[in-house]
């Protein structure tokens, strides 16, 4: 059987995915500034804590958990962090200042997932989030083809992040109310999607 010369060599194009798609997750904020995302790891415990125990921040997360000792955030990156399928630090100039996270639903949901992310309160209004939820997007349903839909809730008052969805091409659908438990009280969130065929 000839090959046919139009058709693609999967050999080479699994070997420069990576390399296409690492490209991709660096986007260059100012001229100086440099916003990249990669896996944290135990020696990120400082920077983790410092977005992590961010009362502007925490104000809108669904975690519960908190850290009294630096062994606990330890724990939690090397129990929760490290073994989740995707979860990436922000870094502005190779330093964390954040995390992003996509979730995958199971079962008859799979199609589906969550994008969820939070930067320590004193990089907000520069365009990072914006800029990083881009970079997710942009690469997630190629890390994950089974998606067909990513999803983002957010709190009804916290304009901010949803601001950044919008930005970053995500669809406002509604509010949905007492849908989320935020610090074991259920809220109401606004539902923003994504799909693989927006892209």
């Amino acid at each position: 059987m000839e090959s046919d010369s139009s058709s693609i060599d999967l050999t080479r194009l699994n070997e420069e995915l990576p390399v296409k798609i690492e490209e991709m997750l660096k986007l260059s904020n100012k001229e100086d500034d440099i916003i990249s995302l990669r896996l944290l790891d135990l020696t990120d415990v400082d920077d983790f804590m410092e977005w992590f125990t961010d009362d502007n921040v925490n104000r809108f997360c669904s975690s519960d958990t908190t850290f009294i000792t630096k062994e606990d955030a330890m724990r939690y990156i090397a129990d929760v962090v490290i073994p989740h399928p995707w979860f990436r630090a922000i870094c502005l100039n190779d330093k964390p200042i954040g995390s992003i996270s996509v979730s995958s639903f199971h079962g008859s949901d799979r199609c589906r997932g969550e994008i969820g992310y939070e930067i320590s309160s004193k990089y907000w209004g520069k365009g990072i989030a914006t800029n990083t939820v881009k970079m997710v997007a942009s690469t997630i349903f190629v890390d994950w083809p089974h998606l067909a839909r990513l999803e983002g809730v957010v709190a009804v008052d916290n304009v901010g992040s949803q601001r950044v969805l919008e930005k970053a091409g995500f669809i406002k659908e509604g509010v949905l109310r007492k849908y989320y438990l935020v610090k074991g009280k259920p809220i109401d969130i606004v539902m923003f999607s994504l799909l693989s065929i927006d892209q």
